[in-house]
């Protein structure tokens, strides 16, 4: 309860923060939205010169992007800006503030602020979802749609876990500037249906970097039904992402030089 109260703070404190900068909130919102818009156009392209990539269709492709999009935008609703300045708040000292908190530096680091603008187009990306659950007619029972929220959680535990992982290198590196970078090209990936990788390319995105699965099992569930297998695998699979990013943290944390050092 401690904790969730202390998440309440900076909640509140990012909303207030937001209405004083409504400009700021209403234009990141809508570049957003755009870049929700220009990943749709290019299936509706695509489609057009093809009826199925590696056997999903056009509404199933949709519904695959809108999972993918939409926890892509509660990642960056609750976790992005938090963890894109861990980095250099670790190079400036900066990160002496954390320390003083009364909580774990990770959860303080990792959860002080939130951008609204995610958050918001974060329905936008559930409308998507629903959508293309109508144009393919489905009717999933209630425990599929319980088990696509539980592994949407799932999803952003392992995401959550790769940002930690990738930003703690600061603690080790000079400078982590570029890194970011890679995180978001890796989540390209998870816009493609897993049976479009092969070989190599198969092992290190689907199963070394889960970050292909965790949009397609919740896709998947929508459109075939529950499968317990594949869910207790990624709880399985997140469980151990997020105890690897914990135990590096820890490890970057004893590096740790202060301002005052």
């Amino acid at each position: 309860m401690n904790y969730f109260k202390i998440w309440l703070a900076g909640a509140r404190y990012s909303m207030v923060r937001t209405l004083m900068f409504r400009g700021d909130f209403i234009t990141w919102s809508l570049v957003e939205f755009l870049w929700m818009g220009v990943n749709l156009l290019l299936v509706s392209v695509i489609y057009q010169h093809t009826p199925s990539i590696a056997g999903w269709s056009q509404y199933e492709m949709v519904m695959l992007v809108g999972t993918s999009m939409l926890i892509q935008r509660l990642v960056m609703g609750f976790f992005w800006t938090n963890l894109f300045e861990l980095g250099r708040n670790v190079r400036s000292g900066a990160f002496d503030f954390f320390l003083s908190q009364p909580g774990h530096p990770l959860f303080m680091a990792s959860t002080r602020k939130l951008d609204p603008d995610g958050l918001l187009n974060s329905f936008v990306a559930l409308g998507v979802v629903i959508f293309a659950a109508h144009k393919l007619n489905l009717h999933p029972s209630l425990l599929d749609m319980i088990s696509y929220g539980f592994i949407i959680i799932a999803a952003l535990a392992i995401h959550y876990s790769v940002l930690v992982l990738t930003m703690a290198l600061s603690f080790w590196l000079t400078s982590t500037s570029g890194i970011e970078g890679t995180y978001f090209a890796l989540t390209e990936f998870s816009r493609l249906p897993k049976g479009a990788f092969h070989g190599i390319a198969r092992l290190v995105f689907v199963w070394v970097l889960p970050l292909v699965i965790v949009s397609n099992t919740p896709a998947d569930i929508l459109l075939h039904g529950f499968k317990l297998g594949w869910a207790l695998g990624l709880c399985v699979i997140a469980t151990l992402w997020v105890m690897v990013a914990i135990y590096v943290f820890n490890r970057g944390l004893k590096r740790y030089s202060s301002a005052s050092s």
